[in-house]
């Protein structure tokens, strides 16, 4: 039997591991880097780009390159989530029937699809980590994810050629790395996730090697894009302030400003300012435009405390869940990039009376934990039981359009219940089996799941045929219901799945086709890095003359259309070093005309200060006057 590697299939960031030796490896990715980015991109010549090539070249390429595919996975167009996210996004999200589809290139892919490019990759690079093929993993979902979610996170794995051995919740994951190394203790845990899309807090028992999640909550659209956004709006706003100029619409300088403004995010974990500083932003007919400013930890913390403050009543209503109060808790566990900011970990010290637990990396236990539950399904881990929860109510609608629950939220899963219902009317030949998911007793204001209809029930008077109605979750939160007439014996059952979710057949097509082009993929893979440089510097080359033209001298237009039509014939070769050295030789050219352009306006700034005279209070230098 081959090998099972767990998945932390993120956001902003996706992780694998594996069992080896019978202790959870983190596996490198062909880069080798710990993570790997949740983008995809398609580029000029049509190269589909995965990970850290996507998205080094989301500068110069916004529109193609598709990132937080996670945010769309499993949902309807109509949903509020997707009609927020359409305004925030950076790339055309498109109808699709009642789902929902991303435009990129000249194709429409579903959010199963460019999941699954995200998943091809590191299937592949997981095979040349192992030297051996892998076709079986764990993957993990928040927690909050409901059905349809859960089930298009399923297909996202087999167009990737993944068999999906479990599903399981990011927080249930952490809880089983963090357990390994507490075993024969029994402890009350919160596991505190806020990472590049959701947040989630979970509380869990642990013990004799059982895992048992008490209680989920948490926020299905807070996370670190949310944090970067608040800063990015912020730097734009500064940028705005000292140039007037409003780059709202300029994708590529947007982009460069929502790279800044993660790694600033980033720095300033560690460090108390960090230096911002980005040349060439953007340009208008006055020239290039620069922007440098300074960005300090307390305005950093200023400007995100709304978001922080955001994650304590999930964490509140966890505990009410549980049954529990917060010195009842014994430890925190931290998941996710963004928990490293100390205004994150001083909130999770304010809300639980005790300090987060610094042990685990929070950018790699969930994916340590999804390779420990595949080390329990291969049979390599013993004694170790997980328990997971149904995170929202399950149940149907009823006469007068009530929710009737059958299976309450937080109920352990695997799970069945069944219950017995009735007919509404005399006579009533048919009953229509509404499945419904959420807390609200009317039906309308609850998540429809699906429906089906029973038919064939024998005439009788309402009230007097007996039909019963079947709950099952399995393992990986699916939701199978079925109706039985216990007078005819008659049947109908359904699983639950997002009507505008892939078809079998397109989930099986596009399978193949990822299969098909997988060589092919991983053969571009070594030159595209370069062609995405010399790319962006036709690009810069190209915006420079655009901007500028009107200024440029007659020799500079045709040595710079020149430079940049000799560029292009370079885009033809696919050797990298070709590549390199064409990206080389155009911005060498590059250099000395942008320098004129930069003397060129000081000269007229100069002469513009000159005619207007001295203002009354300034100092003159007229030493220019004098030599002459």
């Amino acid at each position: 039997m081959g090998k099972i590697i767990g998945i932390d299939l993120g956001t902003t960031n996706s992780a694998m591991a594996v069992m080896e030796g019978g202790k959870p490896e983190i596996i490198a990715n062909q880069e080798g880097n710990r993570t790997t980015p949740s983008v995809v991109a398609v580029n000029k010549a049509k190269d589909r780009l995965v990970g850290q090539l996507a998205r080094r070249q989301s500068v110069t390429n916004p529109k193609n390159t598709i990132y937080e595919m996670k945010r769309l996975i499993g949902r309807r167009w109509e949903d509020k989530e997707v009609q927020r996210d359409i305004k925030l996004l950076g790339y055309e999200i498109v109808k699709s029937g009642s789902s929902v589809k991303v435009k990129m290139g000249d194709k429409e892919y579903s959010p199963e699809e460019l999941s699954a490019m995200v998943l091809s990759k590191l299937k592949a690079d997981a095979e040349s980590f192992l030297g051996q093929p892998v076709s079986e993993a764990v993957i993990t979902v928040p927690a909050y994810f409901d059905d349809a979610q859960r089930q298009a996170t399923k297909d996202a794995g087999k167009i990737a050629g993944l068999e999906v051995k479990r599903i399981i919740n990011e927080p249930t994951a952490a809880a089983l790395a963090y357990g390994l190394e507490k075993k024969g203790k029994d402890e009350k845990i919160v596991v505190y996730d806020l990472g590049g899309g959701t947040f989630d807090v979970s509380v869990l028992e642990l013990g004799d090697g059982v895992f048992e999640v008490k209680s989920t909550n948490g926020d299905t659209h807070l996370g670190g894009a949310d944090f970067d956004r608040v800063i990015v709006n912020y730097l734009m706003e500064e940028f705005k302030k000292e140039n007037g100029v409003d780059i709202t619409d300029d994708k590529a300088a947007m982009q460069r400003l929502r790279d800044e403004a993660e790694k600033a995010k980033i720095e300033l974990s560690t460090t108390n300012e960090v230096n911002i500083n980005l040349p060439f932003l953007t340009a208008n007919a006055d020239g290039p435009m620069h922007f440098e400013t300074t960005l300090t930890r307390a305005k950093l913390e200023s400007l995100v405390s709304d978001l922080v403050d955001k994650t304590a009543v999930p964490c509140e209503k966890a505990l009410k869940d549980a049954g529990l109060k917060a010195s009842d808790i014994d430890a925190v566990v931290l998941v996710g990039g963004m928990t490293r900011m100390p205004i994150v970990q001083e909130k999770v010290k304010k809300i639980f009376g005790k300090d987060p637990m610094q042990g685990v990396n929070p950018d790699e236990v969930v994916a340590i934990g999804a390779a420990i539950q595949g080390g329990v399904l291969a049979g390599d881990v013993k004694d170790v039981l997980l328990l997971d929860v149904t995170p929202l109510s399950l149940g149907i609608e009823t006469m007068g359009g009530v929710s009737t629950k059958l299976i309450t939220r937080n109920t352990t899963v695997p799970t069945s219940k069944s219950e017995t219902f009735s007919t509404a009317a005399d006579n009533q030949a048919q009953v229509e089996i509404h499945v419904l998911q959420g807390e609200r007793e009317m039906a309308a204001d609850n998540k429809s799941l699906g429906r089906f209809i029973l038919d064939g029930i024998a005439p009788a008077p309402r009230g007097i045929p007996q039909i019963e109605v079947t709950f099952n979750i399995d393992a990986n939160g699916i939701l199978h219901v079925s109706a039985k007439d216990k007078g005819t014996g008659k049947e109908q059952s359904i699983t639950i799945q997002n009507s505008g979710n892939l078809s079998k057949e397109d989930v099986e097509k596009a399978a193949k086709e990822a299969e098909a082009n997988a060589a092919e993929d991983k053969k571009k893979r070594e030159a595209v890095d370069a062609k995405n440089g010399l790319e962006n510097a036709i690009y810069q080359a190209e915006k420079l003359k655009k901007d500028n033209g009107e200024k440029l001298a007659d020799d500079d237009k045709k040595a710079l259309d020149e430079a940049i039509e000799e560029a292009k014939k370079s885009l033809e070769k696919t050797d990298k070093d070709d590549l390199e050295k064409a990206a080389k030789d155009l911005t060498d050219k590059l250099m000395p005309i942008g320098a004129k352009l930069y003397e060129a306006a000081d000269k007229t700034k100069a002469e513009d200060a000159k005619d207007e005279g001295p203002v009354e209070g300034e100092v003159v230098d007229d030493s220019k006057d004098k030599k002459e």
